[in-house]
């Protein structure tokens, strides 16, 4: 046995974790070379031979959950790349309005019909709210509606509202919000096909959809919301994010910020999420968000609800498996292997409970008589 396959296997035991074992979440060799390969290359290289083939697990978020919670990325040195990705994130402002639509053009507009194939019937891309429902694939169109429908309930909105939503994505809260609850909402995406299909999905509603950068944005409304972009916005830039939404709120109504989260405070992201998934993004911390909005908002809720991403990623890679079928000859064997590992993996992490998910409402000079908290 090399030194390089008992180092692995002696730090996959540490999670429970056989090599060729019998349990489902213990990992299956099947190049050798993936030792050597993943000490040299790190998450990269465990997602890119994944990808390869090279190894595979029967639970893909299990073996992630286990890994996660026993946190063995700390018990490998980090390689020289990592390291230089860390520093590079400090000098370089990845997120800057030059590169705001890079993200929309290499995932959002992957193609539409991957994404109505993998999500629920409104093309909800954030995690339900699965409160007194069964966590099955089954019902996540009920756990997105349920959702929307806590996002509207926390901003308080009624009818003739208006509404802005950054990041819009394919107008999913945007037609919600007008149809159950008469809003006025303009939606903004970097996608130009979430944009195309939103305008499509969303006719006969007053919602108007722009494919414009958050730093573009004019006007004033009575709510902001958004949902799940602010993973995209960047550390550097989010004071000035927040100065965006102060501006752009009346001082009488509410931000909702709805979020995936780190527990941690970090200046970039996974090498292998940022090179194949998600180019430019970093998930914020308490403290970075608490700093962004100091002098600008009251903070009055913040709500957790990261256990729920986990049915809401295992549904998603449900339908996205049996649409397969349909979906191959398109995107091809390797993308496959690629979504599932960013589906499963994802998973894994919120179940040990590695990322968060929070919905945090915000207003300019704190509600009158405080405000009611809602789940």
């Amino acid at each position: 046995m090399s030194r390089a396959k008992q180092f692995v296997k002696k730090i996959l035991s540490q999670a429970g974790i056989t090599i060729n074992g019998s349990d489902p979440w213990d990992i299956q060799v099947k190049d050798e070379r993936f030792y050597d390969r993943v000490l040299a290359g790190g998450s990269l290289a465990v997602g890119e031979a994944y990808m390869d083939g090279w190894w595979d697990a029967l639970q893909l978020d299990e073996f992630f959950a286990r890994v996660s919670s026993a946190e063995l990325e700390k018990k490998i040195v980090p390689t020289g790349a990592l390291l230089w990705e860390a520093v590079r994130s400090k000098i370089f402002n990845y997120q800057k309005k030059s590169r705001a639509f890079e993200i929309g053009k290499r995932h959002y507009d992957i193609g539409n019909d991957l994404y109505q194939a993998m999500l629920d019937k409104r093309l909800t891309y954030t995690c339900g709210y699965w409160k007194n429902l069964e966590q099955k694939p089954e019902n996540l169109d009920a756990a997105q509606e349920a959702k929307l429908d806590l996002v509207c309930r926390k901003l308080g909105l009624k009818n003739g509202d208006t509404v802005l939503d950054i990041g819009c994505g394919w107008g999913s809260f945007a037609k919600f919000a007008a149809e159950k609850y008469g809003a006025k909402v303009m939606g903004i995406t970097v996608s130009k096909e979430q944009a195309e299909l939103a305008r499509e999905l969303c006719q006969g509603l007053p919602v108007e959809i722009k494919l414009i950068d958050y730093r573009e944005v004019t006007g004033e409304f009575d709510h902001v919301v958004s949902l799940g972009m602010f993973e995209h916005v960047g550390y550097k830039n989010y004071r000035k994010y927040m100065n965006v939404v102060s501006r752009c709120l009346k001082d009488s109504g509410l931000f909702l910020l709805h979020t995936i989260g780190s527990n941690q405070s970090t200046t970039n992201t996974d090498p292998w999420i940022e090179k194949y998934i998600f180019p430019n993004s970093m998930l914020p911390s308490i403290a970075q968000i608490s700093k962004s909005i100091e002098k600008l908002f009251v903070m009055e809720d913040w709500h957790n609800f990261s256990f729920y991403y986990y049915p809401t990623l295992i549904a998603w890679f449900t339908n996205f498996n049996r649409a397969w079928p349909k979906l191959k000859e398109k995107y091809g064997e390797r993308f496959y292997r690629q979504w599932k590992y960013y589906l499963l993996a994802s998973a894994g992490n919120f179940k040990a409970r590695k990322n968060q998910l929070w919905q945090v409402v915000l207003s300019k000079k704190g509600v009158p008589g405080g405000y009611e908290l809602i789940t």
